[in-house]
């Protein structure tokens, strides 16, 4: 065998002898082969690397191919990182007004409870001072009692139908079934009037004072409810365009309506006149008090007639007006009108949550 030394001394007529992996090792770096070959020390493969970068880089001198690429990928994180916040930011924001949104509907909720409480209260104290409420042994009248709880729940069911014809109106739904929504909507109506009609029998003073509405309602209240010819001006802005008979047949209809309003508004002032004059004690004598004052409780009676045909023409102004419209156009008008209840009632829950100034006397 040749020792170590042997293998590597010179040939006789060659040049020098190099070792075969070096030869390998160097023809991979002439060919630029990145991967130097088994029992490379770390050094070499440094050096290597970089003679394989300097390489390239003499076929890219200002090296901008990598640079345009690192630019664009950095730009699309940036723009993919922008629309992540902008995701983000509107979710937030949706959410906050989603919670004020929710606070104020609590804030409402609880005003309108202490609104409830004040009217109860006020209920019964009048209830309490009125001799046709009270039965000789100091209970309520019952019927009063259950006006109030169904006209509570006529309320809640009110808000529910509003809520109903607000999400109907938003989505693709045929006439039919919108006027099947419609003539539900004034049947609740008519509920109403034939429950007045047996409170007014009850008592017609307590349906007229209005202490079953709340206070702002109370304002506008005429003959125990609204004047029908609000109905017409409420409902008016939400039903355009409308066509020109409709015009005429609308004009007519509130026309009517306040005619029939001032006559019943004649009425009422005649009634109390004629009362006035009939308990003015200077033209009674002692022998006929008594019958003038049966003859006075007798006309009070016909206040109870006077918030029934007021009741009757509210009912007729609502049919007619639904008869001249188109079925839609009738849907948007009793959301409107419904609406328009809906904020008298929130407006008194704000009047009764209003913080009070005591005022001290020096």
């Amino acid at each position: 065998m040749t020792s170590t030394a042997a293998q590597f001394a010179p040939s006789r007529g060659m040049g020098i002898y190099e070792p075969p992996y070096q030869m390998n090792m160097w023809e991979d770096a002439f060919r630029g082969d990145i991967s130097p070959p088994r029992g490379t020390s770390i050094v070499a493969q440094e050096d290597i690397r970089l003679q394989n970068k300097s390489e390239s880089t003499s076929q890219d001198p200002l090296g901008l191919s990598d640079d345009v690429e690192d630019v664009r990928s950095l730009s699309e994180k940036v723009q993919r990182r922008l629309a992540q916040n902008r995701e983000a930011a509107r979710k937030s924001r949706l959410r906050k007004k989603a919670y004020i949104q929710q606070l104020e509907t609590s804030r409402l909720k609880l005003a309108q409870l202490e609104l409830e409480l004040e009217r109860v209260r006020q209920q019964r104290m009048y209830i309490g001072g009125a001799s046709g409420s009270m039965g000789f042994g100091g209970s309520v009248n019952p019927v009063i009692a259950a006006f109030e709880m169904e006209y509570a729940q006529w309320v809640e069911e009110l808000q529910r139908k509003n809520s109903q014809l607000r999400t109907v109106l938003q989505s693709p739904i045929s006439d039919v079934e919108l006027q099947m929504l419609v003539e539900t909507v004034l049947r609740h109506y008519y509920d109403l009037f034939r429950m007045k009609a047996e409170a007014a029998r009850a008592d017609v003073f307590y349906l007229l004072s209005g202490m079953w509405r709340t206070p702002v309602e109370r304002f506008f209240l005429w003959l125990g409810g609204f004047k029908p010819s609000e109905i017409i001006k409420i409902i008016m802005p939400q039903i355009q365009p409308l066509a020109e008979q409709q015009q005429i047949d609308v004009g007519n209809l509130k026309h009517s309506c306040q005619q029939a309003e001032d006559a019943l508004s004649q009425g009422m002032d005649k009634l109390q006149q004629t009362l006035s004059h009939s308990i003015t004690l200077g033209s009674i004598v002692v022998e006929n008090y008594g019958s003038r004052l049966a003859s006075a409780v007798e006309k009070l009676e016909s206040m109870e007639s006077f918030v029934n045909q007021g009741d009757h023409l509210r009912q007729q102004a609502l049919h007619q007006i639904c008869r001249i419209l188109t079925t839609r156009q009738a849907a948007r008008g009793l959301l409107a009108f419904g609406e328009y209840f809906q904020r008298l009632q929130a407006l008194s829950s704000l009047w009764a949550a209003r913080p009070r100034v005591t005022i001290f006397n020096c």
